[in-house]
């Protein structure tokens, strides 16, 4: 039974992130060996075999995704995201990127008022923003705007987006009155829950 709770918790913290998860961080989060967690997860993984999500290993982490028997269909949706605008939402979630990157995803949920994992999943696949380490925390990630974000806008550099030293300053100013310390790693309720009562994903993001 124990053992079915804490596969269940992984499941849910793996979900929750969107985004790979070390080892060592699992095993802190739920005070438990490596071992235990290594355990937990083949046991997931077994749980989670004909079902249309999977676990991806890479290194000493793990994060969910799509299983190879839904390949076909994502590549579709996936096809028909990049056709289509990027929406309020997407606009919204960039800005911040380009003014305030590299910014952490718990950043960008509080300037937004509401969780952006699949906003950003959506800017990611667009090839528009892309996640780097946190040099400061290496168990966290920043986003920042790709160059090739750069090359669609005509742009040499970040820096030539109008105004931006000026809307980078009203950001920055916004983010220290609302949430002066943000820890990405932090599992508080606050942070598991969306922020407001507006959807995390806009109707052109997600079919």
């Amino acid at each position: 039974m124990q053992e079915n709770i804490l596969e269940k918790g992984i499941e849910a913290v793996l979900f929750w992130k969107g985004e790979p998860v070390s080892i060592k961080k699992l095993s802190q989060i739920f005070s438990k060996t490596e071992e235990e967690i290594l355990t937990a997860l083949k046991k997931l993984e077994e749980n989670l075999i004909g079902r249309g999500v999977s676990l991806i290993w890479k290194e000493n982490e793990v994060t969910m995704g799509t299983s190879k028997e839904t390949s076909e269909l994502i590549e579709k949706l996936t096809k028909e995201e990049l056709i289509r605008d990027l929406g309020r939402a997407g606009l919204e979630t960039l800005s911040i990127i380009i003014y305030q990157g590299p910014i952490s995803r718990a950043e960008i949920d509080y300037i937004r008022g509401v969780q952006s994992t699949f906003i950003l999943r959506n800017l990611m696949i667009r090839g528009l923003v892309e996640k780097i380490t946190n040099p400061k925390d290496q168990r966290s990630f920043l986003y920042k705007p790709t160059f090739e974000l750069l090359s669609y806008m005509g742009l040499t550099k970040i820096e030539d987006m109008p105004e931006f030293k000026e809307a980078k300053a009203e950001i920055e100013s916004y983010k220290n009155t609302i949430a002066p310390e943000i820890k990405e790693d932090t599992l508080s309720s606050d942070m598991i829950e969306p922020l407001s009562t507006e959807p995390e994903s806009e109707p052109d993001v997600i079919s």
